[in-house]
């Protein structure tokens, strides 16, 4: 006589639903996910090519509280720092290297014309950045 198993019952599996799963998935990954802006992820490089010319800087540094740069733009931009005129980034990466030899957490006011296209304004602050300037506001003119 053969042995009978005795009857079972069907094995139920219980899944969870895989919308949950990917739902959980989400929230996981927005959870987790860093958003840097635009201005620091891309590189830049502000010097320009050609021919530079050295200009002499007139600084007082004990009077010298604030870095005010005001931009301006007729046709192309041009800057002014602490009543010394620029014409190109180089020449203001150069004042703006000689104010940090001289104080190096000194405040940094970026004051712009209506007129000024925002690639300009943002120039200026990433050699404010390169040159070791970090404390940087922004101001209309």
């Amino acid at each position: 006589m053969k042995n009978k198993l005795p009857c079972t019952k069907p094995v139920e599996l219980k899944m969870t639903p895989i919308i949950d799963v990917i739902f959980l998935l989400l929230v996981f990954f927005v959870c987790t996910a860093n958003f840097y802006p635009p201005e620091k992820v891309l590189p830049m490089d502000a010097t320009l090519p050609g021919n530079v010319e050295t200009t002499e800087v007139r600084l007082d540094p004990v009077n010298l509280d604030i870095v005010r740069i005001q931009v301006f733009f007729d046709r192309k931009p041009h800057w002014q720092i602490v009543e010394n005129q620029c014409t190109s980034l180089h020449e203001v990466q150069n004042i703006l290297r000689t104010i940090k030899e001289m104080k190096a957490d000194i405040p940094v006011i970026i004051e712009s014309a209506e007129n000024v296209p925002m690639e300009n304004v943002i120039d200026i602050c990433d050699v404010c950045r390169r040159v070791g300037l970090s404390n940087i506001q922004f101001g209309a003119y």
